[in-house]
């Protein structure tokens, strides 16, 4: 088994912006509800990549001014951008086939993948509080720039999966033939409810839109035997692993053990490997090693980390 299909594919940072850029704006939310809490979470993995602590990016912040700031960082991230090219390279080291990606926007995602068609397929995004102007932007996406799937975030926009503003959304992504994935865990957000996300919530969207190919992102954890529950009962849910480091999927009390038990039996065809690698910021290839060294049956590897994916995006 070498094939492998990443359903969450981050892509790296191309320039020294785009790798001080996340900690400069979680340094801007420092002591604010909400957000601020991903400064706790993600903070110290993030200055430890420029070679300091969470403490020390903290004092620079508070000495020096923005401009100073920023410089300080900038210089310390000098040589650790990576190119696409070179991104794609590592892919084909890992065996990763094809990816799913997501560049921040609709027409970014659209460009990239024009460069690279044969290595990413791209993901729409569009916002459910902007209503019909979202339910367009979504046509849009996938009828003239290409893009193959929905990402529905109650993270990004602060309402449950099964809130009817999603509900069009939803709605033209099953006339339109895509697959949805959908934000299934919990969050950090001090500002949301802990269970926004819950993975309950899916199973009013399955109900009502069984045609429609469902894939839970982020595999429901903490609340992982209710995922399981929801994708038992509906043949249109999927589960995918993002963000997870998959070694601790099959560490027990990690609360995986029923993804992993169902996940190798009855579910078996319904799990699909995403690496979300940014998350713990791991090289790619990794993730990959420890996704195949999962205790599984070698022909459910297969489907995890292969057939599964081919199979929802017909490719």
């Amino acid at each position: 088994m070498s094939r492998v299909i990443d359903l969450e594919l981050d892509l790296p940072p191309t320039n020294e912006e785009e790798i001080v850029g996340v900690l400069k704006v979680l340094m801007q939310h420092r002591g604010e509800p909400g957000l601020a809490n991903y400064l706790n979470i993600f903070g110290p993995r993030r200055a430890r990549a420029l070679g300091l602590t969470l403490e020390e990016v903290e004092r620079m912040w508070d000495e020096l001014s923005p401009q100073e700031f920023e410089a300080a960082l900038r210089e310390r991230a000098g040589g650790l951008a990576t190119s696409l090219s070179e991104f794609v390279s590592e892919l084909d080291e890992a065996g990763v086939e094809w990816g799913l990606i997501e560049a921040g926007s609709n027409d970014k995602t659209a460009e990239i993948v024009s460069q690279f068609p044969h290595k990413f397929i791209g993901q729409a995004t569009a916002n459910p509080h902007d209503g019909m102007k979202a339910v367009r932007e979504l046509e849009r996406a996938v009828r003239e720039l290409g893009l193959r799937s929905f990402y529905a975030s109650p993270f990004r926009y602060g309402i449950r999966p099964n809130d009817k503003k999603f509900y069009p959304l939803y709605a033209k992504a099953a006339e339109l033939g895509i697959p949805v994935f959908v934000y299934c865990t919990m969050n950090y957000r001090t500002d949301f409810p802990m269970d926004l996300a819950h993975p309950i919530s899916l199973d009013d969207v399955a109900r009502d839109f069984p045609e429609m190919t469902i894939v839970a992102d982020c595999g429901g954890w903490p609340w992982v035997p209710d995922m399981v529950a929801v994708a038992r009962r509906h043949q249109n849910v999927y589960i995918d692993t993002a963000a997870h480091r998959p070694k601790y999927l099959a560490t027990p009390g990690s609360g995986w053990e029923m993804l992993m038990h169902f996940g190798n039996t009855l579910l078996q065809d319904r799990i699909v490997f995403a690496s979300g690698w940014a998350n713990y910021q791991m090289p790619i290839k990794e993730v990959v090693e420890e996704m195949k060294a999962l205790p599984l049956k070698e022909e459910v590897k297969e489907k995890w980390l292969y057939g599964n994916a081919a199979r929802i995006f017909r490719r």
